[in-house]
């Protein structure tokens, strides 16, 4: 492993430190940032980085809590830091040198008056409930990517809209960076892993999981809706009698029981972005009345390019994201989604 100047366990500080990090080092270097609290889903994306540039790469994972991104009322003095435990985490995963800087080595003089914005994007959703948050956000990141001058730069999926906000920072502004979105790595109950799990009572956590539950009903759904689609396109003559998808689950629900005949009616009534809206909300909706309840901020699927809803008869990449407070906790999530191209293909693009 190529290894920094400093010693194991202990950060650099400042950024004349890092700049002299392999000075002259042609291997490759990847940045991980973070906020510290550093948990498995930081630990991923370090051991992600280090497998990436191999043994004799550099892998710097920085550590700070931004004050740029914390709107009124939020979390910032009382977010967690936890440094020395930090420092075990990332270089047990893989790190070359942990960057922890103090405010004033990454704004020097105050809060800086030229930031980046973040354009309509930064406005939906996240951005919509957290003025401010993503400009900030960015501001840092691009700060990070100057100080640090990784070749790749490694963000977890969990915060999606900021994945996409990056790279399209990144892409617009002529970065020489790729950036690496890592899967999302979730407890063992499903709740996706968060420095702000912590605050969580045992009542609020058993509530919080309406979250992934949510999200994970309606991939089910959608996966169920495909299998009873792909049964209907499997039957004789499907492909060649010129009917469209609700035919043919006509056909299929004739040939079947009645029981299976209602599922198929179920799958045809609720198709697709539909379906899914649905079947999110219905899990959401259960933890409303929960005690402690559960406060929705929102769900919504969206185009992964733009972060816009998508259409009912959307058909490629999806993104569901939900947003919820339980007790005083603010939690977000997401999963990826694929929706109408196996239908696309069984009947072809223009039913």
């Amino acid at each position: 492993m190529n290894t920094s100047p400093a010693t194991p366990f202990a950060p650099v500080r400042t950024a004349r430190e890092l700049r002299a990090l392999d000075v002259g080092s042609d291997v490759p270097r990847a940045v991980v940032m973070t906020m510290g609290a550093l948990h498995e889903g930081h630990a991923t994306l370090i051991r992600t980085a280090r497998e990436r540039v191999g043994a004799d790469g550099t892998v710097v994972v920085t550590v700070f809590v931004n004050p740029l991104q914390f709107g009124a009322g939020e979390d910032l003095d009382r977010y967690p830091r936890t440094l020395d435990a930090d420092l075990k985490v990332a270089f047990d995963a893989g790190a070359s040198a942990v960057f922890a800087p103090s405010a004033d080595e990454v704004y020097p003089g105050g809060e800086p008056q030229v930031r980046i914005t973040a354009g309509p994007m930064g406005e939906r959703l996240e951005g919509a409930s957290r003025p401010g948050h993503f400009d900030g956000m960015l501001t840092v990141v691009a700060k990070l990517l100057h100080l640090t001058a990784p070749d790749l730069a490694f963000f977890g999926q969990k915060d999606a809209q900021q994945l996409a906000l990056i790279r399209r920072m990144a892409r617009d502004l002529n970065f020489p960076v790729e950036i690496v979105g890592v899967p999302t790595v979730r407890e063992t109950d499903g709740l996706a892993l968060s420095s702000r799990n912590r605050y969580l009572s045992s009542d609020e956590r058993r509530t919080a999981l309406a979250l992934s539950g949510a999200l994970f009903a309606a991939r089910d759904r959608l996966a169920a809706q495909e299998a009873l689609r792909a049964r209907a396109a499997a039957l004789p003559g499907a492909q060649n009698r010129g009917e469209n998808r609700a035919e043919a689950l006509s056909r299929l629900g004739e040939a079947r029981a009645a029981a299976d005949a209602h599922a198929v009616a179920q799958a045809a009534e609720g198709c697709g972005a539909e379906a899914v809206r649905a079947a999110a909300r219905g899990v959401l909706d259960d933890a409303s009345r929960a005690e402690p309840p559960l406060v929705l901020d929102y769900l919504a699927l969206v185009d992964p390019a733009d972060f816009t809803e998508v259409a009912d008869d959307h058909d490629g990449d999806a993104i569901l994201a939900v947003a919820a407070r339980v007790g005083a906790t603010r939690l977000i999530d997401n999963i990826p989604l694929l929706l109408g191209a196996t239908m696309s293909t069984m009947f072809g693009a223009t039913q």
